[in-house]
């Protein structure tokens, strides 16, 4: 199988974001009191793996292209805004979380857009 830059670059973020999840989850389980650690993890291990099989599946139109942008985009927002305010005690992007959030919310609609314009095979 050949995958174009764009989808390896997506495979190698959504391992990124799964390596994240884990690292996450392992700091907040072993001692380190933060929700944000457990929020992270959750964010993150679901999402890490969505943009793998997103990226495998070859970004075949424009709306999983556009899912998957989406997705990532949102996830590094809100990912690393709560990493970097668990890490310093500051965002230095006050809207990194929710917009995050709300492009992580609107990639999840548009895989559902995504299912039913991408055209059925045979």
């Amino acid at each position: 199988m050949q995958l174009s830059r764009i989808s390896r670059a997506v495979i190698g973020l959504g391992g990124g974001v799964g390596a994240l999840g884990v690292v996450a989850a392992a700091a907040g389980s072993h001692g380190v009191e933060s929700r944000n650690y457990s929020s992270i993890a959750a964010i993150c291990l679901s999402h890490g793996p969505l943009l793998v099989a997103l990226g495998l599946y070859g970004l075949r139109n424009r709306w999983f292209t556009a899912a998957t942008a989406m997705l990532a985009l949102g996830t590094t927002l809100f990912a690393g805004d709560l990493l970097v305010l668990q890490q310093w005690g500051s965002s230095p992007f006050a809207l990194a979380a929710p917009i995050g959030g709300t492009a992580m919310i609107l990639g999840w609609l548009l895989i559902i857009v995504a299912a039913v314009m991408t055209p059925t095979e045979g």
